[in-house]
This record gives C-alpha cells, structure tokens and sequence, in this order.
C-alpha cells in the first residue's frame, strides 16, 4: 500500500482545492449565494478618541516598547520597506526613514491604503511620519521602532479624518488615536507579540487531563498524547493531539483568569473560545462557545469530575493576569478540559464549528499519514532511536553510585534509554521554538478575505 502513496496524496490535494473552493462559494460574507456583501456603514470616530479605550502601551493594545531601534542595530533587521505607489510618504528628512516599519505595520498600512481608495475615489493615504531614528518623539515611542505611523489623507482634509481612523481600525492597526484636526495616530503589536500571530492560548502551567488519569501541564505536552476532551454527541473522550497551533515559551501574554465556585481557575487569551451560559443550565447543548473576554461573573462553563462526569460551575471572579509562554494544542475533537473547563481549540473567530470544519483538511491528512505509515510521530521517533543504537558498540554502562548506606555500587544504565530521552528533549526544544503553524496562517489569510472584520476578535 506504500507504494502508491502518491496517490494518497493526489486524492488529499484534490479535497483540499474542493474544501478551499466551497469555502470561497458557501462560507463567505453576504447573506447568501453568490451575492456580494453589503458595505456596513461605519462610524467617524471624535477627535482625541482612540481605539481600543486602553493606553497604548497596555497589553490589550499595542503592547509595551522594547527599545529604539537604530541603523546599525541587530534589530534594524527586523524593519522592511514600504514602497506602495498607493501610500503617500512625506519623507521630510529625505532619508527614507518613513518608509521603514515593522512587518505587521506594513501589511496594516496597505490594507488601509486600499480602504481609503475605495471610500475617496482618487485619494490617497498619506504617512507624515513612521520609523523615527532623529529622536523628534518622547521616550519610549513606537515610532522608534517602526510599530507606529502618523497618517492623512493625500487632500488634507481634515473633516476626513475622523473616518480614517475609523478605517485605520478596521484595517486592524492595534491601537488608533485620532490624536489632532491635523493628523490621526495608529500603532500596532511587535511582529513576534501574541496577538500578531493571531492564535489564542494557554499558559505553559496549566494542565490537561490525560490518558490513565494523569495531570500533565501544556509545556510538556507533546503531539500524539491523547487529553480530556468533549466529543460533538456530549461524551467525555480521551482526543489525539494533532499538533500546537501556537507554541512559544518566551513570549508574555495577558491572560483572563476565570475561577469557578467549584475552586477551577482557567487562564487563556481574551481571543480564545470557552463555552458558556449565563443562565447554567444543566445541558450541554446549551453551552456556546464565545469569546473568553465575553465571560461576565455569574456565567457558567462545564466542568468535568473524578468519574468523567460533565456539570454547570458558576464563574465567581475574573481577572486578568501575565504570564510567560503560551500554548494552543489542537485535539482531533477540536475541544479539550484545561484545568478541569471545558475550552475551545480555536480562537479569534467567534464560531466553533465553522473553525473545526475549516481544519477538517487538516485531521484529514494526520488520518492519511496514520493510514499510509501505521504509525504516529512518536513510533517512529522511538524506531529511528532504536536503530540508532543498533550502531553503537557499547549498550550498557556501569557507573559508581552510593547506595542508601552510603557505599559505592555499581549501577547500570542503558544507553538506549538514555540516547531515547536526549531525542525526546530535543524533540520538545525544536517544538518549544516554534511559532504559529502554518495551516493556521493559511486560514486566517483565507479569513481575512472571506468573513467580516466583525467575525474576529476585536
């Protein structure tokens, strides 16, 4: 059956291009068929309002600054090039400093640039100021690093602007300030941020449930382990882990900390699904997956008990909360029981089921590898080791150690085992570097294009 493992795959692509063109067809925007959704009609913001209603420095917005970035740092690495003939760049310094600005920024920016064409046939967005290196902005600017652009439009007309931020947000820079009657301000998160790579997670030291019973924390976590989660008939099961949609021990993240009368305490991004219901009902049916940062004191998430059992607990406090790394484990069921909750295994789109079909190719194809290879990732890692130590001359040592009554014996150690958990370690460091996978990117861009800015996260 190997053999024609080609045409496995062949099959596989010819379903992912059917998945892809019935999602362009029957999921896009519009109330129905092949018709062309309705422009929503949008609000000029007030001058001195700005978006979201939080400091620009807070985590919610565009987060904290890191630092100035010069022409001769590592950093300057990081800034691209924005030559969209689109945009209008003032560039009074003449260095061509106002066109340099971080990846997210740019891509932010050119949205904006289309939005603008569209409302005003003919005008063009205009950048007066962008990556600064003279110092003209006080300390701990994000103009210094490329993350924020003071904008117009290419006619200067001021009554414009109250919409243009309006649009800047829409075009989703993280934090819009329509900062004077002569231009608007608009920054947005670091490349590397967590709200940047569009993923919602999980705290590394919150634990999942997995099979035999045992408690197991998400930084450990490794995909093939099978975790507690609820199927779509409302069973409690025990669900492969496919993959980590996002896995990043070194960034900071705020989190929602939600407890529940029972004594759980979830913690996950305010962009990630939970399910809820304000009035906590006994059916799990009832229960809708929505936004973690929906959850209000009073509402009711499922929890499950010691004999697999699925009941209502009431959330009795919210609060928010920092933490160091963030993890999004994607189980074959799509859901899973964090620290005893029910929770989603998507975020951002405030729709589960369409979220769980959309990786439906996805699961498709871990099933086709499992099929083809009869094996899953660890198996084969445990087989590559195995053959590895079929090379080595020496298979067993015999090192001193002391005994309990203090006296040296010798005690033996297989390196085979050994040689297994260095793999395995490295295995999970390759893993604990990693960002957001690829198939989630690729969906989130399809998204972009197909659903309404009000179907994400705002």
């Amino acid at each position: 059956m190997k053999q024609f493992w080609w045409a496995h795959l062949a099959q596989l692509t010819l379903v992912a291009v059917w998945t892809f063109i019935w999602l362009v067809q029957g999921c896009g925007p519009g109330p129905r068929y092949g018709t062309r959704p309705r422009p929503r009609k949008l609000t000029a913001m007030r001058l001195k309002q700005f978006f979201p209603n939080l400091s620009e420095n807070n985590l919610g917005a565009s987060g904290r600054a890191e630092g100035k970035i010069a022409r001769n740092s590592e950093r300057f690495n990081e800034l691209v090039s924005n030559y969209n003939p689109d945009i209008v760049f003032k560039d009074e310094e003449n260095t061509g400093a106002d066109r340099f600005m971080t990846k997210r920024c740019k891509e932010c920016l050119n949205r904006l640039a289309i939005a603008v064409m569209n409302q005003w046939p003919g005008i063009r967005l205009r950048v007066t100021e962008a990556w600064d290196e003279d110092g003209n902005h006080p300390p701990g600017s994000l103009h210094y690093e490329g993350r924020a652009v003071d904008i117009t439009t290419s006619d200067r007309r001021p009554e414009k602007y109250g919409l243009l931020a309006q649009l800047a947000v829409e075009a989703g820079f993280d934090w819009v300030h329509y900062e004077s009657k002569h231009r608007v301000h608009c920054s947005v998160k670091a490349d590397h941020s967590l709200a940047v790579e569009k993923g919602g997670c999980f705290p590394g030291w919150a634990r999942v449930t997995v099979a035999g019973g045992m408690q197991k924390s998400l930084s450990s976590l490794t995909p093939g382990d099978r975790v507690m989660a609820l199927s779509g008939t409302g069973q409690v099961v025990y669900s492969q882990v496919l993959l980590f949609l996002h896995r990043d021990q070194q960034s900071w993240s705020a989190f929602l900390s939600l407890e529940t009368e029972h004594g759980h305490r979830l913690a996950l991004t305010p962009n990630h699904l939970v399910f809820l219901d304000p009035h906590c009902r006994q059916e799990n049916s009832k229960y809708q997956p929505q936004f973690a940062s929906r959850v209000r004191q009073g509402d009711c998430v499922l929890i499950h008990t010691a004999e697999q059992q699925v009941h209502a607990s009431q959330i009795i406090s919210v609060s928010l909360t920092e933490s160091v790394g963030v993890y999004a484990p994607l189980t074959d069921a799509g859901t899973l029981f964090v620290d005893g909750v029910l929770a989603s295994s998507y975020a951002l789109v405030e729709d589960h089921r369409l979220a769980h079909w959309a990786f439906g190719p996805l699961r498709l194809l871990f099933s086709f590898k499992q099929l083809l290879w009869g094996e899953t990732a660890e198996e084969q890692q445990d087989t590559d080791i195995q053959k590895s130590c079929t090379k080595t001359p020496m298979h067993v040592s015999t090192l001193p150690t002391k005994d309990k009554a203090g006296v040296y014996v010798n005690k033996q150690v297989n390196v085979s085992d050994a040689l297994r958990m260095e793999s395995r370690e490295k295995h999970s460091l390759q893993q604990e570097t990693s960002e957001v996978h690829w198939y989630a990117r690729l969906l989130y861009s399809f998204g972009c294009v197909l659903l309404d800015s009000e179907s994400f996260h705002p």
